[in-house]
């Protein structure tokens, strides 16, 4: 069986994306989580991965880094990753590949934090841009390919890419066209998202780094954490 490390669920975008691909196509696998800055020296992320970085996927005697490899290694392995349609296909793997490229601006000034509702110092430009743009892809890929997921009917890849932003324009209640809202709620209700909120709520840590970054993000107006 697959083992997938991942690391916090309240901060982690990186670890939610092959998490919510894998429980939402049925995919079975082990998780083992990590927290960020554990000072127990046995759960140095470089233990299980070769950059040190989560998420990283181990079968058996073969370890896979990076979103985008595990999930075409998992596509190798299992039909639905991708959509069957090759037209859909290509364009989910281009804004696949554009999510995990890019949005430089929205990663460091939205960055992930589930339990909290921040009211956000007003946009720069570049976050405007970043957020405009995601709302554009996400009504293409609608329109193009006739929803209510991005590919067509069924979750896919592609929308996993993106479930992250979902937890992060809740957090920071982003506007978006009514065709975006309504996708991301639908990300948002999804069985897989809202246990991953609902272990983010109960988890126990509270990293530093993580906790400064959010809060110079803007106003926190609610924290719906238990207590750390």
């Amino acid at each position: 069986m697959y083992t997938l490390y991942l690391a916090n669920k309240n901060y982690s975008s990186w670890s939610l994306r092959p998490w919510v691909l894998m429980r939402t196509l049925d995919i079975a696998f082990e998780e083992a989580l990590v927290p960020f800055n554990d000072p127990d020296p046995a759960n140095d992320f470089a233990r299980f991965s070769p950059t040190g970085k989560v998420p990283c996927l181990v079968d058996g005697d073969i370890t896979v880094w990076d979103t985008l490899a595990i999930t075409e290694y998992l596509a190798e392995r299992h039909s639905g990753v991708w959509s069957g349609e090759a037209k859909a296909r290509a364009w989910s793997r281009s804004a696949s590949a554009e999510m995990h490229s890019g949005f430089q601006a929205l990663r460091s000034l939205h960055p992930m934090n589930v339990g909290l509702r921040i009211r956000p110092h007003a946009a720069s430009s570049s976050l405007v841009r970043d957020i405009a743009r995601i709302d554009a892809l996400w009504q293409q890929g609608l329109e193009a390919f006739g929803g209510p997921f991005l590919a067509g009917e069924a979750f896919s890849a592609v929308d996993a890419f993106f479930c992250p932003v979902a937890f992060r324009f809740q957090t920071y209640g982003t506007s978006l066209s009514p065709a975006s809202q309504a996708y991301q709620e639908r990300l948002l209700g999804l069985a897989a998202m809202q246990a991953w909120q609902a272990a983010s709520l109960r988890e126990p840590w509270r990293d530093p780094e993580h906790e400064q970054e959010a809060a110079a993000t803007g106003e926190i107006v609610q924290d719906l954490r238990g207590a750390a």
